[in-house]
C-alpha cells in the first residue's frame, strides 16, 4: 500500500470511521472488514475435514453430491450474524467476497477443492435483484473463483419470485422453492462433464441448494459440490 493510500485510508477513517460488524469496535487502518479479534474467533466449521458431514447430510437420499462444506456457524443470537445480515441487506456483499477469499484460501490444503471445473452461485430473481441491487451470491461466488483460477457460471435462473425463506418451517421451504430455479441454457451448455461448486450463503434445510443442484445435474456429465459461506447450528 503506498503511503499516499495509507494516507487517504487513515482520513476516511477519522471521517467516517469504518466498524466491525460483529464487536461494533473501530477497525484499525490495516483491518479489513472484520477486526483481527473477531476473525480470530470466527467459528469456523471445518466440516471440508469431516467424512460425510452435517451439511452432506442434509442431502442424503435427495440429490447426489460430491462434497459439501461451510466456512462458519451461523446462528440468530450470534453476533456473527451480523456479517451475514449486511452482506445479504445493508449494500456490503464485498464483505462475502473478501470472506470467500479467505476460505479458499484455508480450504485449500483439505483437497475440497479439487477437480471443481467452474463456481454457479444461487441466482436472484430479477425482481429481487432490481429491488436489492446485487446477488450477494455472485460476490461469494467470485472470491472463491478468483482465488482458485476459475470461472464463474451464472448457469441458473430464478424463474419465479418466491417468499423469504426465513420464517419458514423445512416443509414449507421446500414447497417454497419448488419450479423456482431453472437451467440458463446458453450459459450452461459450456458445463458439460464439469465438476460445479454450487455457491450460496446461508445453508439451513438445504431446499434452495437441493433445487439448483437438481436442476445442475442435469447438464449430461456434471456432478456438484456445494458452498456455502455459513450454515446454521441449532439454538
Amino acid at each position: 500500500m503506498s503511503k499516499l493510500t495509507e494516507w487517504g485510508r487513515a482520513l476516511a477513517d477519522v471521517l467516517m470511521p469504518r466498524i466491525c460488524p460483529v464487536c461494533g469496535n473501530t477497525l484499525h487502518a490495516d483491518e479489513q472488514h472484520i477486526c483481527r479479534s473477531c476473525l480470530v474467533a470466527l467459528p469456523r466449521t471445518h466440516l471440508e475435514d469431516v467424512e460425510f458431514n452435517t451439511m452432506e447430510q442434509l442431502f442424503a437420499g435427495k440429490v447426489p453430491i460430491e462434497r459439501a462444506t461451510s466456512y462458519f456457524y451461523y446462528q440468530k443470537t450470534s453476533p456473527y450474524a451480523q456479517i451475514l445480515f449486511d452482506i445479504k441487506y445493508r449494500n456490503m456483499p464485498r464483505m462475502g467476497q473478501w470472506l470467500t477469499t479467505r476460505a479458499a484460501h484455508d480450504l485449500s490444503a483439505s483437497g475440497f477443492f479439487d477437480g471443481i471445473g467452474a463456481v454457479v452461485p444461487v441466482p436472484l430473481h430479477p425482481s429481487k435483484l432490481a429491488e436489492r441491487g446485487y446477488n450477494q451470491s455472485d460476490y461469494l461466488a467470485h472470491g472463491l473463483a478468483e482465488t482458485l483460477g476459475l470461472p464463474v457460471v451464472q448457469a441458473l435462473k430464478s424463474t419465479r419470485a418466491h417468499g423469504s425463506q426465513t420464517r419458514r418451517g423445512a416443509t414449507d421451504r421446500w414447497i417454497n422453492v419448488q419450479g423456482t430455479y431453472a437451467l440458463n441454457s446458453k450459459k450452461a451448455k459450456h458445463l458439460e462433464n464439469t465438476h460445479i461448486l454450487l455457491v450460496d450463503d446461508v445453508v439451513t434445510t438445504g431446499s434452495t441448494l437441493e433445487a439448483c443442484a437438481r436442476a445442475l445435474l442435469t447438464i449430461p456429465g456434471t456432478t456438484v459440490s456445494l458452498f456455502t459461506l455459513a450454515i446454521a447450528r441449532l439454538e
